[in-house]
């Protein structure tokens, strides 16, 4: 029986007079891949930055490793193994594609680098082109990131994320910004990097046929609640989906 890696129980979150979690309640397996789908403010990002500790929620449990680590600081969730990537890459347009890997190599590890030791060894820069060869990209590794397609700079975002030790990513949105003939070769190289490595992998995603292939279970999240938690084919079946989430209700 796998382990469970990830379990949020009961968690609830507001702003204002808007709920954006209502008694949230997941137990994500080892090793799986979860993707969240839902209409714009129905509440998967605000999942994510309660896991990822972005966002503290108002009530409920998020248990990673033995520990609740509801309301800790996003460096300490990283520092733990929970990394993510962003809709927008983070990534800085000044530096080359292996200056943003050694940076993200340097914040994900165990020192800082500092007068005494830096990021820019010939360990990091090891490691850093290894990672860079998983997502295959090395071949950028010199140039700078505005001469990127969209695409490269999707992946280079995550390789940064996968940088230290990783048993959960979550990516929001990692086919947006990203050319119709792209999709499907990036998630393939991305799902195939994570899966290597044993990762859990939870992502938000609007396109239908990249959460077909790609998932085993899927959320539906609709005003702030999961609507639907099982395989694609019977959550994007289901009577409620079709109607609040894909608008493919008859």
């Amino acid at each position: 029986m796998t382990a469970t890696v990830l379990d949020v129980r009961d968690v609830q979150k507001t702003f204002g007079a808007v709920t954006a979690a209502q008694d949230i309640s997941v137990a994500v397996p080892e090793g799986a891949v979860y993707s969240l789908i839902g209409t714009n403010g129905a509440g998967k990002t605000t999942f994510v930055n309660m896991v990822t500790g972005y966002i503290k929620p108002d009530a409920g449990t998020i248990n990673f490793g033995g520990r609740d680590i509801a309301g800790m600081a996003p460096r300490q969730i990283t520092r733990m193994g929970i990394h993510r990537s962003f809709q927008i890459a983070q990534l800085c347009n000044e530096l080359t594609v292996e200056e943003n890997m050694l940076v993200a190599g340097a914040i994900h590890g165990n020192h800082r680098p500092s007068f005494l030791r830096n990021g820019h060894n010939a360990e990091a820069r090891d490691r850093a082109l290894a990672t860079l060869e998983r997502f295959n990209i090395a071949e950028h590794r010199n140039r700078l990131i505005p001469e990127l397609s969209g695409g490269v700079k999707k992946l280079l975002d995550i390789a940064m994320a996968m940088a230290g030790k990783t048993s959960i990513m979550m990516l929001d949105e990692p086919t947006s910004g990203v050319a119709a003939d792209e999709k499907f070769p990036i998630m393939d190289l991305v799902i195939g990097a994570l899966r290597s490595e044993g990762v859990t992998v939870i992502f938000v995603e609007h396109d239908m046929d990249i959460v077909t292939r790609y998932s085993e279970r899927v959320l539906a999240f609709y005003d702030g609640r999961i609507i639907a938690d099982d395989t694609p084919d019977e959550v994007l079946s289901d009577a409620d989906v079709r109607r609040y989430v894909t608008g493919a209700a008859a």
